[in-house]
């Protein structure tokens, strides 16, 4: 397995693994997330240079993926100056879970991360998505924001 940054005809594969993502998100929030998938929204940030965009490849095959930009927050008048990298998107392919993927992806995300000189690493997650946290918890996240939510229907 190799872990790089991917090229424009990856995209097409990252995408389809994007969808099983997306799908997961739209049954484990159907309040929140649109029930559509868009494709091109990845491909336009990628254009644009808003997102790298890692994959972990064997052969012509992508089996995961991690979409990740770079963050620089101006102080404000309650927090000091931010810089850090964002992983927006994080995704194995379901038929390469629990193989190894989501680790390879996330010690080159370390890595690159550091040598960028960034001195961190942040992301977001569903709470529903159980699988997922214990993966990144696993690998050293932790939590430190909590956004909480009061239904009122």
């Amino acid at each position: 397995m190799e872990i790089r940054y991917a090229r424009g005809e990856d995209l097409e594969q990252v995408n389809a693994i994007r969808k099983q993502i997306h799908t997961l998100h739209a049954q484990g929030r159907p309040d929140i997330f649109q029930p559509e998938f868009i494709e091109d929204y990845l491909i336009n940030c990628f254009e644009r240079g808003e997102l790298s965009v890692i994959v972990a490849a064997e052969g012509v095959e992508i089996l995961g993926y991690a979409a990740v930009a770079q963050v620089e927050e101006p102080a404000t008048p309650y927090s000091l100056k931010q810089r850090y990298c964002r992983i927006e998107e994080f995704g194995v392919d379901r038929r390469h879970r629990r193989k190894g993927v989501a680790t390879a992806l996330m010690d080159f995300l370390r890595r690159d991360t550091r040598d960028k000189g960034f001195p961190k690493l942040e992301l977001e997650l569903w709470e529903f998505n159980r699988e997922a946290l214990a993966f990144y918890e696993s690998a050293g996240f932790s939590t430190f924001h909590r956004h909480l939510e009061l239904p009122l229907e």
